[in-house]
Order: C-alpha cells, then structure tokens, then sequence
C-alpha cells in the first residue's frame, strides 16, 4: 500500500509488508521532502549515498557496496557512486531516520508488492528502501544501443517485493491504464512505470547525427499501452531534467 502523495506531518502512514512486519513513515515538507522512517531494533533502511538528513542516536551507519549493481563499474567509470548507505537501529528502542530528496522534489512511496514487483526509473529516481528491494543500474555508453528499447531512457529498474521510495521534480501524477488503453507522455517527464506496461518509443521530430555518432532528437515520446495486464501504472512529473 503507497501512501498519498501529499505531506502527511502529523498521523504517520504505516506500511504493513508481505511478512506483516510494520514500519511507520512520513513525508515532510512541499517541494523539498523528507521522509522519515521509524526503525525499530535491528530494522534498517538502504539509501543512496548523500540522502541522510538526520537520525536518532541509535542509529549506526554504514556504506556498504551493493554486488547486485549489474552495472557497477560503467557507474564508478562514469562518476557515479557504487555503494549505498545502510542505517541500522542497534539500540534497545525505536529510532527514527530522516532522509532527504537531493532536489526539489517530490518524493514517492512505492509499494512494489502492488505493481509486479518491478519498476522502471529515471536515473537517479531511487532515494531509499525498507525491506526487499533490489535496484540495478543499466548503463551502456555505445550510441547505438541507447535508443533500442525503455530502459535507454529508464535506465533504472527496482525490483522486489518491499517499499521503495523514489523522487520525482514539481508535480507528480499517478496513471493507471486500462488494458487497450494507450498514453503518450514525454520521455523527460516520466518517473517511472510498471513493469506490466508495454513501452514504445515515437519519435515526433527529425534525428540528427551529431559527431561521435550521439544523436540529437527534436521530441521523444514513450507510448505506454496496457496490453498485458488489467491495469498498468505510470508516474508523471512536471519538472523535467533531462
């Protein structure tokens, strides 16, 4: 179960995972959010390095290397970091991490138990996770295989069957689709989708070869058609950086 998109400083949302095991969180703030999770003894929370805000005094933190990154060294050779940070409660009593959205941005809940168990991802959408998550970085620095399929322009897949928390700039809309139903939105304005929705790319301008083979492109569009399952899930954002 996700929690709303909207801040909730107050009554904290509770995720109940497949195990029944029930972290409370909350999401602070209106563009810049933190969300903030409690952790009770031994609970841990995984997060991309730099996210950490503040947390109690019995939480230890660690920064560990993730063998599951497939893509692990294209990422270091590229400036990208290869670990990520775990915070572990190894106090007696509750404790309380607070992690923060790199940008302006809003940060999302995502229950994967609820979409498949698989999402495709901007780079860098992932911020933090509870429980079974997986995150694999796909990058491939060869022109002619960036725009093959979704994942040239996805190029972050999370999988699993616990929370993950990601981050999307300025507004952020949730679609569902319908089977037979077909959305077209802007490459750039993509969060993520389900793993359940058949992505076609469509190009709405002229390619342009540019030296070293790269290729500029005037308009992408990504079709999203539910075609496979009953409903298929896409996140939208207004801000765009790409």
């Amino acid at each position: 179960m996700a929690a709303p998109f909207f801040s909730t400083p107050f009554q904290p949302f509770v995720y109940q995972s497949t195990q029944d095991a029930v972290t409370p969180f909350q999401i602070l703030g209106g563009e810049a959010q933190i969300v903030q999770i409690m952790l009770k003894p031994q609970e841990k929370v995984i997060a991309k390095p730099g996210s950490m805000c503040y947390m109690s005094g019995s939480i230890q933190m660690d920064n560990v290397y993730v063998p599951e990154n497939e893509a692990g060294v294209w990422q270091w050779l590229f400036g990208k970091s290869v670990t990520s940070i775990v915070l572990h409660n190894t106090g007696s009593s509750d404790g309380f991490v607070g992690i923060a959205a790199p940008t302006l941005a809003k940060i999302l809940p995502i229950d994967l138990a609820l979409f498949g168990g698989e999402m495709l991802c901007q780079p860098d959408a992932f911020l933090c996770s509870i429980n079974d998550v997986k995150v694999n970085n796909t990058v491939d620095p060869r022109a002619r295989n960036v725009l093959t399929s979704a994942e040239g322009f996805l190029r972050q897949k999370i999988s699993g069957q616990g929370l993950a928390f990601i981050v999307g700039g300025g507004s952020v809309v949730q679609k569902n689709l319908e089977v037979g139903e077909v959305l077209a939105v802007d490459v750039s304005s993509i969060v993520a989708v389900s793993s359940s929705l058949n992505v076609q790319i469509k190009y709405n301008g002229p390619m342009r070869r540019v030296v070293f083979g790269f290729l500029v492109l005037d308009r992408v569009m990504l079709c999203l058609v539910a075609d496979l399952f009953p409903i298929g899930c896409g996140f939208i954002r207004s801000g765009r950086s790409l």
